[in-house]
């Protein structure tokens, strides 16, 4: 193909070529040629043009196709422009000569045809260089057009078009010729010649005054004649050609000379609105005729000429403008409503036209009011229709206030308002839901009255009247939420009072279930209260129906109404009404069959119209609870549904009977019944409904098949069961168009009605399916038929298979059976009803049974795909597919293919050939396993034939459609298929004549199907590769070039494909260019750009894809395009000024379609993201005129009154106050919904900066690079018009635009409130704006402000005071008095809060109320910590000191005043949250009543309000309690004001005085543990959307929490939960890798390990630390004396012994063990150690070890003396010691004995008798026996002397112990042992040693005794004689010795002084 880039035809190439390739060549040299033309220089282009010349010219013989010869035309244009004009005579000439040629030849056809295509180029381009031959040529061209057939025809017209442009006004003398021939044309039977002839008409208008003046008429006639019969696009052509001549007809001045303008009457508005509305009423026939019909009533407009009327009203209207309109608004609407009046009876003479009139009424006023008027006009127009509705509203009253009653309900009056006032009520509607809270001060105008004039209508007689009522006050409530409650109220209140009117029942009853439905659509919702109102109330008139006969049939449909429309609320506010629902819907159907027969007996026509009506209500409100409430679908609770069922399907079984047995009057309820039946059945799982599934079927089978139904609805039938790809090969009506709401009702057929809310008042409450307009269900006779074929596929799926084959073959029988019309009726429900049967199948994976089941499916299937109707073959060929789906067997797919063939190969009519060719396509689909080459091979050989069938466009369309599913559904199989496919496509592109766009169409799906197929391998650079992409790009050049719009919107998506697998080969520049010139056309008016929609998706999408890869280079190429375009494009101009992106702000603007506004916005999106910081200064200039263009002025003025404190600042504040009014905005009246993208943009473009230059945020830095370069631009130099754009957004009518303007506010504080202003050291570049900022914000917080608007700016108060933008207390006064009055608001009580909206709306302003608090409170911490860190480090800062009103702790001062309170209500929100995210099995423990800020019915909603402010208030509360170091400051907060305190929800119900009051350290604990609580549950189970400021915010709290002493000794001194907060952490650790977190989570690690180490500490310095190691430390102790006590030469004790009893007397004596604390534990442990050591004296495993008893028994010693009495005193150990001490005495060994005595001896003189006496009494008869049995034998060594000397001392001390009564007996014992050793003179000289010191002790004892003793001592003396002469003899002789002896012995306490056992400590 580069062979063919030259400026001249390489005819040697060409040559070469065959027939296809040279088309090809040809296309794609001329295509080549136009843009090289253009390039070339004009010297250059006149060197070759002769060559040139003839080129083209002999290619005119060439038969060119098509888009060739349109090519051709063009560069022939080009090239006499460019060159030289001296030939083009002869050009002419020649063409001429070929079109008078004489052959007739259909070869020669496209010669002629180019030829005339080349003529009306040439006088395009050259227009009056060639004023001289015209005549002749025109003249030469309409004469050809005599004998032309249509293709010719429609050339001749579009060439004549193009003429006409070229020479103007000179072109006068043909305009009569042109006019006549036209005239013909445009009610030819072609209707591309009719489109044509439109286009060439529209031009020819602007010359030919004629058109528009004197016969204007003839005109409007002649479009009204084209109108008839006509498609799509001619009424688009010629509704803007009516339209445009009847708009100049009002505003043209006529040129000319004075004579011709007196001839010339301009004509009054009137009399051309009169002019389009005898269209509208009469059509197309004459004034004379359509009169004479009209009296007999028998003529009837066709409703594609009121259609294409309708459309001429919208461009007559558009082509005006909005300023023409608003002007004259009042005079429009008088007219376009009186088209539904009674004066013109025709149009509403049956209810099927008047709903059509409606619908087109409704049209025109949507797209004149909602598409050319300004929100400011609209509002005005919006006061025009309330004045209409009060002026049809007191005509109504004048009737009805007269007194017959029966004359009044029938008056023509009345009957003549409805319809008028259907339209008004409905375009109020939906003009108020468009301009959404921005409509606020409309309602609140009383002189408008528009709220009263609403209600007024409610009770008019007309139902259609009060149901356009209802839904007029719906769109209201869903505009402006504020009114919902108060509008349900006013209703709730008028449906009460008035109970006793029919119409009032009726009426407020739908406006009840209307509001009801709006209640959706407003997330700040309705009290909860409503609904048991409104249940009470519904339950009232079910009940009260049966008292008035008058009022049954409205009370009983107005009560099952509001039930149903109830149930849409959800689950939350239906479970409180179920038992009573479920009770109503029991007692409304009889209980058993023997009920239902007797009540078929009884009552009569009336009585069961009315008991249809109620069980039909009921079967819908449960309809609407099973849709609305599927969570509370129990198992319980649908088995409390079923048992009604059985006797709801027996009625329907019996209806028949009932309307034999009680008349006609039943049909329509009964028909209403048996849809609500069925509707509620497909809902229901079939399990429910089993034993009814048979019955059920006969049923269905009979309604498809009845005989009464005369209409065959196939175009609302078919189409959800066609597949909806294989819809675009049918009717264009069928796709989605801008006119698809008049379009409708020419698709379903003059003798059907389209959809009306008054068919089904149930549906008021149903959210649209096809967006936000009214409900349009459809009359109940096809509504019925539809459910029918639902609940057929459902039932048929579970029906044994005996009974469903029986059924099937009952249906193909039925259709047998009838013939004609009724045939075709009936085939069209059986087989729609298989279709929805083998569907359901499909989706859900059965089985369609044994092979005989095949047959009537077949049968069925085979005969609709052979029907006359084309949507009934598609869903057959769908249903064919879907069969060889669930049959699932590859030979029976394989067969149904083979018939497919063989029906293809035999068949020749186009109805056999298309469905067949679908079929196979469809196979394919859902299929593709079938794709086996041979099958492959047939398929592709046998459609690529039938797509070349040029005798039947039909048949090619659906070919190729079917080609192109194959191509898509075979993927890599296609392959070797794709050279020859493509070459097709290229073929028949060529050469298909334009008039046959369908097939274009179907070429354009298989292009696209084909570049799918090659994907990547399209970016190749193989041969092969290169032609493929060649041919492509060619087919895409071709389909662009052609008229037909739907042919573009292929050709944009071939690009956009091709573009995205090969982006280098596809030309950018030319692309952008042609997307452009579609979207900005100027020359189609309805302020739409192109007139299909489907066009505009494809350029925006296509779009939306370049500028995710190349936004720069789009938008350059835009700009590009519209500087080099010709000036009369007059929105290119626009183009210049806004960009691109203005461009497509401005389209976004007036683009309704829900779709396309979402591509426009995802492409600015995407163009802002890449080029904002880029385009900075463009991009913010785009969003301040967006903003500015249609802002309030009067409440932007305010801010200047708040500068007064503000001196030299006005200048900044003056930016917003100031405007230029001359200036003309590019944006004009933007929509509140472009100005919230706006806002929305602005904030964007912040983020963007962010990640871009740091000069951005830097102003010093900006500034200086400002300097260095001009062209550098930084947001931050913007910052005056990002302040002036959030104000004008914050302060706007419309509630989401001051929501964004917050957002775009709150942006802005936190990205800028940190930049210096470098002129004024230590102060923030913000701070000149903060009067700006206060009075942005002070709106917000007025009584009448929806709570999210002042939730919202609650965040941006407490973030503007936390900015420490403003330093200055009284400045932070002003923002902050504003959360000071919302603090007082919500601590007002119930009262105070807004009863407008549901509780969570409260809980919502509260929590955020609580937040920004909170937010503030935890700044104002921050800044008094850093600066009491800043005092201790310096003592003076000059950045401290701004001015004098500056204190550090200032903001904390301003929080403290109300910090009791908000301590308080932060506690109680923090407890409603921990209740809130408990699990649900703990629901049944959650408080009845609710939470502080949460009532229990509205939990669910209130939860994400908690979960959106709970962390920072965590923070708050935690800092709070750290101040206050957990001490309980208020007396009265110990009594359980936790679980309750001082809030809203818990205001004045009273202090339960029964509470019980906790202590401080309760209320603490519960305190420290709900925020530990909190902290932990929400750490460790972290969602993927808890957000950063959540974690850190939870994490600080922790830190705050563990700042002060008690909480963490709670944390020290419970281990196991120090241990989960560490887990818990590291898990954070581990999942969070931000920097921030992981350093706060290491903080609180930090904080827990001190507390450890503190609790450590503590117990350390407390006995009960001592417990835990007092175990260790006995058994240490124990065991080293055990092991070491050993017996050592002469008793010593060893050093270690000695050490462990030193110790052991350590530990025991320690003051621990009478610690409170501790006693108990260390009295068990002491009395353990104490076993332990008496153990040591058995022996162990056998084995005796030789022990030290010295070392045990001082170690027993030592605890009998050291610890409590209580540790040695039990009887169990006492008793054993004693053992031991016996045992002892009993040793031998002096040692052992000597240390034994020493040892009683401490322990018989220890203080405590319970101690020592159980010891003396036990020990003291054996040491008086030993004592004796020494006497007895006398001590021979020292030793037994010491040990003698030793027991005396005990006895001695026993003396002295004992009691008075008792010591004589002791004396009595101890005297005579004493005396027993006493020696005489004689004997004392002789006596040993030992016995003399014997004697000495024993003398110098009783010397001692006896003056002691002295009463004892001599009775014992006394009684025995013998031993007192021993005494006195002792004592005489040795008298002297005795005093020495005596003397010394008062010096010597230890006479054992010298003994070998000396201890060297003293243990005890």
């Amino acid at each position: 193909m580069e062979l063919a880039h030259n400026l001249l035809l390489n005819e040697e190439v060409y040559n070469q070529l065959g027939e296809v390739q040279k088309a090809e060549f040809i296309f794609d040299w001329l295509s080549y040629l136009e843009k090289l033309l253009l390039a070339t220089s004009r010297s250059d282009v006149k060197e070759k043009q002769k060559t040139l010349v003839e080129q083209l010219l002999s290619l005119l013989n060439s038969s060119p196709g098509p888009p060739t010869r349109k090519l051709l035309a063009k560069n022939l244009g080009v090239l006499y422009s460019i060159g030289d004009t001296f030939s083009v005579y002869e050009t002419i000439d020649k063409c001429n000569d070929l079109i008078r040629s004489k052959d007739d030849s259909p070869s020669y056809l496209p010669t002629k045809l180019a030829a005339v295509v080349c003529l009306g180029s040439l006088y395009r381009k050259l227009g009056r260089v060639l004023v001289n031959t015209f005549t002749d040529t025109v003249g030469n061209i309409l004469k050809a057009m005599k004998s032309a057939e249509s293709q010719g025809r429609y050339e001749i017209m579009l060439s004549l078009q193009n003429i006409l442009n070229g020479l103007g006004a000179a072109a006068t003398p043909c305009h009569r010729d042109v006019y006549k021939a036209a005239k013909s044309c445009l009610t030819d039977r072609s209707m591309s010649v009719r489109c044509a002839a439109a286009k060439c008409l529209l031009e020819l208008q602007k010359e030919a005054i004629f058109m528009w003046s004197t016969d204007l008429d003839s005109v409007a006639t002649l479009c009204f004649k084209s109108f008839e019969g006509s498609n799509y696009d001619v009424r688009i052509s010629v509704s803007k050609l009516l339209g445009t001549v009847l708009a100049k007809a009002i505003i043209s001045k006529h040129p000319g000379s004075a004579v011709s303008r007196q001839s010339i009457r301009r004509l009054s508005l009137e009399e051309v609105l009169e002019l389009l509305g005898t269209g509208f009423l009469r059509g197309s026939s004459g004034f004379l005729r359509a009169s004479g019909d009209m009296l007999k009533g028998t003529s009837s407009v066709s409703r594609d000429v009121r259609v294409g009327v309708t459309q001429a009203y919208v461009v007559f209207v558009s082509t005006l403008g909005g300023t023409w309109l608003e002007k004259n608004f009042a005079a429009f609407l008088s007219h376009v409503l009186s088209l539904v009046s009674q004066s013109h009876p025709k149009a509403t003479q049956t209810q099927t036209d008047a709903v059509c009139c409606r619908r087109c009424v409704s049209f025109i006023l949507r797209a004149a009011i909602g598409g050319l008027l300004g929100e400011k006009a609209q509002i005005a127009a919006a006061k025009d229709i309330c004045q209409a509705i009060w002026k049809l509203k007191k005509v109504v009253d004048a009737v009805m206030n007269e007194g017959n009653v029966e004359t009044r309900v029938g008056s023509t009056d009345v009957m003549a308002s409805q319809h008028m006032l259907v339209c008004a009520l409905q375009e109020l509607g939906n003009l108020i839901y468009s301009l959404g809270t921005t409509a606020a001060p409309l309602l609140q105008d009383s002189s408008a009255g528009l709220l009263d004039s609403v209600i007024s209508v409610i009770q008019h007689p007309s139902i259609a009247v009060r149901l356009a009522a209802a839904w007029c006050l719906h769109c209201i409530a869903v505009a402006l939420p504020s009114y919902l409650t108060p509008l349900l109220d006013r209703c709730l209140e008028r449906l009460t009072v008035l109970k006793s009117s029919p119409e009032a029942v009726t009426g407020f009853s739908f406006a009840v279930a209307a509001l009801l439905g709006a209640v959706k659509h407003c997330p700040l919702g309705i009290p909860h209260g409503k609904g048991k109102i409104i249940m009470t109330l519904a339950e009232d008139l079910l009940c009260s129906a049966v008292q008035n006969s008058r009022l049954s049939a409205q009370r009983t449909q107005s009560g099952w109404l509001l039930i149903a429309a109830l149930m849409t609320l959800g689950p939350a506010v239906v479970s409180h009404h179920l038992a009573r629902l479920l009770l109503l819907w029991k007692c409304v159907f009889p209980l058993s069959p023997k009920d239902l027969e007797t009540e078929k007996s009884r009552g009569d026509s009336f009585t069961w119209q009315v008991t249809l009506e109620g069980r039909a209500g009921a079967l819908c409100a449960i309809k609407s609870f099973v849709s609305h409430c599927g969570d509370l679908l129990t198992e319980e609770v649908i088995q409390r549904l079923l048992p009604p069922l059985p006797c709801a399907v027996d009625l329907l079984i019996q209806l028949s009977s009932v309307l034999r047995t009680y008349g006609s009057t039943l049909k329509t309820p009964s028909v209403v019944y048996k849809q609500r039946l069925y509707e509620l059945l497909i809902l229901l799982p079939p399990e429910t409904y089993e034993g009814n599934l048979c019955a059920l079927l006969k049923e269905l089978a009979a309604d498809l098949t009845a005989s009464d139904i005369q209409v065959a609805a196939s175009a609302f039938l078919l189409p959800p069961l066609c597949h909806q790809d294989d819809l675009v090969i049918l009717s264009p009506l069928l796709q989605e168009t801008d006119h698809r709401f008049i379009e409708e009702q020419l698709l379903l057929g003059n003798g059907i009605a389209c959809g009306s809310l008054e068919y089904d008042p149930y549906s008021i409450y149903e959210k649209d399916v096809e967006g936000n307009s009214v409900p349009k269900p459809l009359p109940p006779v096809l509504s019925v038929i539809s459910s029918a074929v639902k609940l057929f596929g459902v039932v048929c799926a579970h029906v044994g298979e005996s009974q469903r084959l029986f059924i099937l073959e009952q249906l193909l029988d039925s259709i047998k059976h009838t013939k004609g019309a009724r045939q075709q009726i009936v085939q069209l429900h059986v087989v729609s009803s298989l279709s929805s049967f083998l569907k359901y199948l499909a989706g859900s994976k059965g089985h369609l049974g044994p092979e005989e089941m095949r047959r009537p499916v077949l049968a069925l299937v085979m005969g609709a795909l052979e029907s006359p109707n084309p949507l009934l073959r598609c869903a057959a060929a769908e249903a064919w597919a879907r069969l060889a789906q669930v049959v699932d067997d590859g030979a029976f797919t394989a067969a149904l293919a083979q018939v497919s063939f063989d029906k293809l190969k035999s068949a020749r009519d186009v109805v056999t050939r298309t469905g067949y060719s679908l079929a196979l396509g469809s196979l394919h689909r859902y299929l593709g396993g079938i794709s086996s080459s041979q099958h492959l091979n047939s398929c592709v050989g046998i459609l690529f034939t039938l797509s070349q069938d040029s005798t039947s466009p039909d048949v090619q369309t659906w070919a190729l459609h079917s080609l192109s599913l194959i191509i898509d559904s075979a993927g890599p199989l296609y392959n070797m298929h794709v050279e020859p496919t493509l070459s097709l496509i290229i073929m028949l592109l060529l050469n298909v004549p334009p008039t046959h766009a369908e097939v274009h169409q179907s070429l354009g799906r298989c292009l696209n199907a084909l570049i799918t197929t090659l994907g990547p391998e399209l970016q190749g650079n193989s041969t092969s590769i290169s032609t493929l992409r060649t041919s492509c790009l060619l087919g895409c050049a071709v389909m662009q070039d052609n008229p037909d719009c739907l042919v573009q919107a292929q050709a944009i998506s071939c690009l956009q494909q091709l573009h995205m697998f090969a982006p280098r080969h596809v030309n950018l520049s030319s692309l952008v260019s042609c997307l452009c010139e579609i979207l900005l056309d100027n020359s189609v008016l309805v302020n739409l750009c192109s007139p299909y929609l489907l066009l505009r998706r494809a350029v925006l999408a296509c779009l939306r894809q370049l500028v995710q890869r190349e936004a720069a280079e789009v938008s350059e190429h835009a700009v590009m395009l519209a500087k080099d375009s010709r000036e009369e494009l007059t929105s290119d101009a626009n183009i210049r000024e806004v960009g691109l992106e203005g461009a497509l702000l401005t389209l976004l603007d007036k683009e309704t379609d829900q779709k396309l506004c979402h591509d426009i916005k995802e492409t600015l999106n995407h163009m802002l993201t890449s080029m904002a910081v880029d385009k900075l200064s463009f991009w913010l200039k785009l969003c301040k005129d967006v903003l500015a263009a249609s802002a309030d002025f009067t409440t932007v003025t305010c801010v200047d009154t708040m500068q007064e404190e503000e001196g030299d600042k006005g200048d900044d504040a003056s930016v917003l106050t100031t405007r230029n009014d001359d200036k003309s905005y590019p944006f004009t009246n933007p929509r509140w919904a472009t100005r919230v993208f706006a806002a929305e943009c602005v904030c964007r473009i912040i983020n963007q900066c962010e990640n871009a230059h740091s000069a951005h945020f830097d102003i010093a830095l900006a500034q200086e690079m400002r300097k260095r370069d001009s062209r550098n631009d930084f947001l931050v130099l913007h910052l005056a018009d990002l302040i002036r754009m959030a104000f004008m957004a914050a302060t706007d009518h419309s509630d989401q635009l001051r929501l964004s303007g917050l957002e775009t506010l709150l942006v802005v504080i936190r990205r800028f409130a940190s930049i210096p202003e470098p002129e004024f050291p230590g102060h923030v570049i913000l701070e000149q704006y903060q009067a700006n900022v206060g009075a942005a914000l002070r709106p917000a917080f007025t009584s009448e402000t929806p709570p999210d608007v002042t939730a919202k700016a609650c965040q941006v108060c407490s973030a503007w005071i936390a900015s420490g933008v403003v330093s200055d207390l009284n400045d932070l006064r002003r923002v902050h008095q504003l959360l000071v009055s919302s603090l007082t608001k919500i601590q007002a009580g119930k009262e105070a809060l807004s009863h407008l909206y549901n509780e969570s709306a409260s809980t919502m302003e509260i929590l955020a109320v609580l937040k920004a608090w909170a937010e503030v409170y935890i700044i104002a911490v921050e800044r008094h910590k850093s600066h009491r860190q800043a005092l201790k480090t310096t003592t003076y800062s000059e950045d401290c000191v701004r001015n004098e009103s500056y204190s550090p702790d200032g903001l904390l001062d301003l929080v403290h005043a109300d910090l009791g309170t908000l301590s308080r209500l932060w506690l109680a929100a923090l407890q409603d949250f921990a209740l809130l995210t408990l699990p649900s099995e703990f629901a049944s423990q959650l408080p009845v009543e609710g939470g502080a800020f949460y009532t229990s019915e509205t939990s669910e909603n209130a939860k994400l309000h908690y979960y959106n402010s709970w962390a920072l208030i965590l923070h708050a509360t935690a800092l709070w309690l750290t101040s206050t170091g957990f001490v309980v400051a208020d007396p009265d907060e110990g009594a359980s004001h936790l679980s309750r305190p001082v809030t809203p929800t818990s205001m004045c119900q009273g202090s339960s005085s029964g509470a019980m009051v906790k202590s401080p350290e309760d209320v603490c604990t519960d305190r420290f543990h709900l925020i530990l609580g909190i902290s932990v549950e929400f750490l460790c189970s972290l969602r993927s959307d808890a957000t950063m400021e959540s974690i850190t915010a939870c994490l600080h709290a922790l830190q705050a929490l563990l700042d002060v002493p008690w909480p963490r000794s709670k944390i020290g001194s419970d281990q196991d939960l120090g241990i989960e907060l560490l887990n818990v952490l590291h898990r954070v650790i581990l999942t969070r890798e931000s920097p921030s977190i992981q350093l706060a989570s290491l903080e609180v690690v930090r904080q827990i390990i001190c507390a450890a180490q503190e609790h450590v500490k503590e117990k350390r310095r407390s006995a009960e630390g001592s417990i835990s190691i007092l175990p260790t430390i006995l058994y240490l102790t124990i065991g080293v004396l055990r092991e070491t006590a050993v017996k050592l030469p002469g008793g010593q004790l060893s050093s270690t012994v000695a050490a462990s009893l030193q110790a052991l007397k350590g530990i025991l004596s320690s003051p621990m063990a009478r610690a409170e604390k501790s006693h108990t534990a260390w009295t068990d442990l002491l009395r353990s150690a104490l076993t332990t050591i008496l153990d040591c004296w058995d022996p162990v495993d056998g084995t005796h070890q030789e022990l030290d008893e010295i070392s045990l028994l001082t170690a027993i010693t030592v605890f009998i003396l050291s610890t409590s009495p209580e540790v040695t005193t039990i009887p169990c150990l006492q008793k054993r010691c004693i053992e031991k001490f016996k045992a002892t005495l009993e040793i031998k060994d002096p040692v052992v004995q000597i240390k034994t005595y020493q040892l009683l001896l401490s322990v018989f003189q220890y203080p405590n008798p319970a101690v020592s006496y159980p010891y003396i009494y036990s020990l003291v008869s054996s040491i008086v026996e030993k004592l004796q049995e020494i006497d007895q034998r006398k001590p021979e060594d020292t030793t037994e002397l010491q040990i003698f000397q030793e027991g005396i001392k005990v006895l001695e001390a026993l003396v002295a112990i004992a009691e008075e009564q008792h010591r004589s007996q002791l004396v009595a014992c101890l005297l005579p042992i004493l005396i027993s050793f006493l020696l005489d003179d004689n004997a004392l000289g002789s006596a040993t040693a030992v016995m003399k010191n014997l004697h000495d002790f024993a003398l110098q004892n009783l010397m001692q005794i006896g003056p002691q003793y002295s009463s004892v001592f001599k009775n014992v003396m006394a009684s025995s004689p013998a031993l007192k002469a021993r005494l006195e003899a002792a004592i005489k002789g040795n008298q002297e010795n005795v005093k020495v002896k005596i003397s010394t012995s008062k010096h010597t306490k230890n006479p054992g002084k010298n003994a070998s056992i000396q201890l060297k400590t003293n243990f005890l």
